[in-house]
């Protein structure tokens, strides 16, 4: 059974969201990592990008297949997880720690309201 975090916020498509004042910080879940295997490359958006709510911002690759990440949020790109260069395994490791993907500074904080809780995640993943 799949990690599932209380006080994080999921997406349908997979990512998790922790908000932290006006800065959400992204990555995508246990589940997600599961499902794709071992991860062998993460592309990352630029820092300084405008993103909309469930628009493709980054891609990860694994030895099954390429998935695009989505933001769960509208806002700017503040900060990349710089470790994802080197080390994209880390997601398979750690997926709700060290292996976050991006910041995003919250342009319309509405938008978590669509998102799931844990529980609602959960019962989500038990029904795929």
């Amino acid at each position: 059974m799949s990690e599932v975090r209380d006080g994080l916020f999921y997406s349908k498509e997979h990512e998790w969201v922790f908000v932290d004042g006006d800065i959400a910080t992204i990555g995508i879940t246990d589940y997600a990592q599961e499902s794709l295997g071992d991860i062998v490359f993460i592309e990352l958006p630029d820092i300084g990008r405008e993103v909309s709510k469930d628009e493709s911002v980054a891609v990860v690759e694994s030895v099954k297949a390429a998935s695009d990440v989505y933001s769960p949020v509208s806002g700017e790109i503040v900060e990349i997880n710089p470790e994802l260069d080197s080390s994209p395994e880390i997601v398979n490791s750690s997926p709700y720690d060290e292996g976050w993907f991006f910041k995003v500074k919250i342009s319309d904080p509405d938008e978590l309201a669509i998102l799931m809780n844990a529980s609602d995640y959960e019962a989500y993943i038990k029904e795929l």
